[in-house]
């Protein structure tokens, strides 16, 4: 008679509900699950494909009552015909670095960071995060992860994208940029970049 460990159960929660980040006068709610232990990257992969999002050791899908305005998207890269938009953009970037880096964070990033977060974002949450809540944002991955960094030709840091490896390409967990570089449009140069990489 053989013994088979019983796996042990992923639990998942509903958060209560918050004020949105995103539309103003709406609330939001999660349901959320922990990433943990050596099933963490394939919970993660499978959870990735129904479209749940990754922060920190955390998986969540939005949940929201009556509103769906918060959907992610899968992109089939093989399929993807780049618009006259986005080859645009390409040549615009050409003279861009991009250097994918390990998951560390440092006081370059976080500057940007939070240049990002006040012009974007002012009143949110991340606003007020430290280089510590940033470092963690960061560092604290149970899967394979690595941020990627755009920088000009005088190596100044422009923009950066947070991204995790799934087994059917990239993830972009999270993207920040210089506000003063809008006409790069660096948030969707990160997902045209991460599309040529898959």
């Amino acid at each position: 008679m053989s013994f088979k460990p019983a796996r042990r159960p992923h639990f998942f929660y509903t958060t209560a509900p918050l004020p949105c980040p995103y539309v103003a006068g709406r609330t939001e709610r999660k349901v959320v699950t922990e990433l943990a232990g050596v099933s963490a990257e394939s919970l993660h992969d499978r959870l990735s494909r129904g479209g749940f999002r990754r922060s920190h050791n955390i998986a969540y899908a939005p949940v929201c009552p009556s509103c769906n305005s918060c959907i992610p998207i899968r992109i089939r890269a093989q399929d993807f015909v780049p618009s006259r938009t986005h080859k645009r953009l390409n040549k615009l970037n050409a003279d861009l670095t991009v250097r994918e880096m390990p998951p560390r964070a440092t006081a370059e990033q976080y500057q940007l960071f939070q240049h990002y977060q006040q012009a974007r974002h002012g009143d949110g949450d991340m606003a007020t995060m430290s280089f510590y809540d940033y470092r963690a944002m960061v560092e604290d991955t149970p899967i394979e992860t690595s941020i990627i960094e755009f920088r000009d030709r005088q190596e100044r840091l422009l923009g950066a994208c947070l991204i995790d490896r799934v087994g059917d390409g990239y993830s972009a967990v999270y993207s920040f940029f210089t506000p003063e570089a809008d006409e790069r449009s660096l948030g969707t140069q990160a997902i045209l970049w991460l599309i040529n990489r898959t």
